[in-house]
Formats: C-alpha cells, sequence, structure tokens
C-alpha cells in the first residue's frame, strides 16, 4: 500500500521549519484534507508552511502553543475538534540546551524534559478522544538516534530523546489497539534547527563528518525523514507499534 493521507486530518508539533515543515507539506501533498500547524514563538515561519499546506490543496490551521505547558496541547488539539477526528499525530517539538557537563543544573535538563518527553506525553494524552474518533489513527514521535546511543548535544536532550523513545513504547500498549504509536530516531538533518545547535563556524565541518563516516555517505535533508514519519502515520504502517526507526543514513 503506497504512503497516502487522502482525506486525513494530522497535527504537527512544531511544524514552522525543517522537519516538521516537511511533514505538514508531505501530507498535504499526499491527500490530507486538514493539517494543524503547530508553532511556539514565531508565526512568520509558520505562516510559510500553511501557505505550502493550502497550495497542496489542503486545508491549514495555524496554532501558536508550547507543548511544555497543558492548557497550551489542549488548544491545539482543539482546533481539529470541527473535523471530529485527528488520523494523525506528529509530535515533533523538540528542544536542546548547550552546556559542558560542570555546569549543567537540573534547570537545564527540566527545560529539554518539558517539551521532549512531557510534551509529547501531553498532547498524546489531550488527542486520544478525537484519535480514538479514527479508524487509522497513529502517532509518531521524533526522538533521535542519540537517544539510542547515548551520542548528542548535550546531557539532558541525549536522556530525553531516550525517554521519548521508551514513552512512545509505554504508549503503543496503552493506546492500542486503536493508536499506533511509533517513533522516528533521525541523525544529522542539514535543517535550521540543527544548524543553530552548532557552534559558530561548525555546521560545515559537521556536514563533512556526516558525508565522510555514513554509510550512505550524503547528509539528511528534511524529506528524507519526513518520508520515514509519514509512513509510520498512514495506513501503509497499520501493523506498526511501538518502534523506533533509526533514519541516520
Amino acid at each position: 500500500m503506497p504512503v497516502s493521507y487522502k482525506k486525513s486530518v494530522v497535527v504537527v508539533t512544531g511544524a514552522s521549519t525543517g522537519l516538521g515543515r516537511a511533514i505538514a507539506s508531505g501530507a498535504a501533498n499526499t491527500g490530507a484534507l486538514a493539517v494543524v500547524i503547530n508553532y511556539a514563538n514565531n508565526p512568520a515561519p509558520a505562516e510559510q508552511t500553511a501557505e505550502m499546506v493550502r497550495s497542496a490543496g489542503a486545508e491549514a490551521i495555524v496554532v501558536q502553543g508550547n507543548v511544555a505547558e497543558e492548557d497550551d496541547c489542549q488548544k491545539i488539539i482543539a482546533s481539529a475538534q470541527p473535523y471530529g477526528r485527528i488520523d494523525a499525530l506528529f509530535n515533533n517539538a523538540g528542544v536542546a540546551r548547550d552546556g559542558d557537563f560542570n555546569s549543567y543544573t537540573a534547570e537545564d535538563f527540566l527545560y529539554d524534559y518539558r517539551v521532549n518527553v512531557i510534551g509529547a506525553f501531553q498532547m498524546a494524552r489531550a488527542a486520544r478522544p478525537l484519535l480514538e474518533a479514527s479508524d487509522r489513527a497513529a502517532i509518531v514521535n521524533t526522538a533521535s538516534v542519540a537517544g539510542l546511543s547515548g551520542i548528542g548535544t548535550s546531557p539532558s536532550y541525549t536522556a530525553s530523546k531516550a525517554g521519548m523513545i521508551a514513552l512512545g513504547q509505554w504508549l503503543a500498549r496503552e493506546m492500542g489497539p486503536r493508536i499506533r504509536v511509533n517513533n522516528i530516531c533521525p541523525g544529522f538533518i542539514d535543517t535550521e534547527w540543527f544548524q543553530k545547535q552548532a557552534p559558530p563556524g561548525g555546521i560545515e565541518k559537521m556536514r563533512e563528518r556526516v558525508s565522510q563516516s555514513g554509510t550512505l555517505q550524503r547528509v539528511a535533508v528534511a524529506e528524507d525523514v519526513a518520508d520515514v514519519a509519514l509512513f509510520l502515520g498512514s495506513p501503509a504502517a497499520r501493523h506498526m507499534t511501538g518502534e523506533s526507526l533509526k533514519v541516520s543514513g
């Protein structure tokens, strides 16, 4: 079965740029009825994503909200209420805080955990009634290879992504059989988000290192990972749940 979002209602957190934008536009390009585009702070890039979704023939709903706040999660999900269901929820919003081992604080850990782990949990819980109204419901969490291997820009980012992977496995059991839950674990993606995480002048070195060390010897772009996320969120992956797929080349 090919990947199709025909007449689907889709929610994507952190959809302003990069991977989230690629997921939102990919769902629209494969037939989605409506795509909820969540952003945390800057509305301008979120509106650009919305224009891409509308150009592909889907309705776009732009909603500001920080997934670390439960009220905001409820607000994001409420924007899909007029459609009566959610067919796919992509928990893509994520943060990372840099810092060295000796300077890291409990607050630094909580910063990453509130968005990456608690945010994904709150979104899944808020969306459950509308997901259960669908006959093809799926949740896809954007984790990271950092959560599998212990690499990463910071201890809190790495630990939070490991927590997100475990949360996804737990949710798969809790929300089955009606709702499937899977994780994607990307490596480096050449997006604005990763560029902001790199030290000054470091992005070119990162691209070179990834292209030389990876088996496929190429640097991923957002669409490379979005296509895997869209597969997991679609009926094409109807017999998969509780899985964590590496998308790292």
